[in-house]
């Protein structure tokens, strides 16, 4: 169940991305990402299990470069959002191994599929809203959303450092 999500988010990713990217008419940069998601899903098989850090980086990257020259806002978002979704779907299969036999590992793999698949539904509802709406935001919202992205950034830092 869990590596049929993996793979699912991974190919929905790149092809998202792809997409957003041959849309706007950069072809070869779309063929770079596929052939990075092929190494993603390659990397998933090898049980090269940094290489999933490093691919959201990547995709991350990719798609913030995407908003910046304003390709298909929509393409980007559903691709970082679903790069998100694979990191973590993949660090926690990996941890998943680690278990003990006689844990529930099919309760622990619905109950956190569950959790994550409802945090990118919400994900995808506030992209949404935030597309069609296209509010100016004021400097006091730029700023409580810098605050809560370095918390976000200082949380991640801390549970990588565990």
């Amino acid at each position: 169940m869990i590596l049929s999500a993996l793979l699912a988010s991974i190919v929905l990713a790149s092809a998202s991305l792809a997409w957003g990217y041959f849309q706007s008419g950069f072809g070869l940069y779309a063929i770079w990402i596929l052939i990075f998601g092929t190494g993603w899903l390659l990397a998933i098989w090898r049980k090269w299990n940094w290489y999933s850090s490093i691919a959201l980086l990547i995709y991350i990257v990719v798609a913030a470069l995407g908003l910046w020259f304003e390709f298909n806002s929509s393409w980007m978002f559903a691709g970082g959002m679903l790069a998100l979704f694979a990191w973590d779907v993949s660090d926690f299969r990996r941890r998943l191994n680690l278990s003990a036999k006689d844990d529930d590992t099919r309760g622990l793999e619905r109950h956190h599929l569950i959790r994550i698949s409802l945090l990118v539904l919400f994900g995808f509802l506030l992209a949404s809203i935030t597309l069609s709406v296209r509010v100016q935001f004021t400097f006091e919202w730029v700023a409580v959303f810098v605050i809560f992205a370095l918390l976000g950034l200082g949380q991640l830092v801390r549970w990588l450092r565990r």
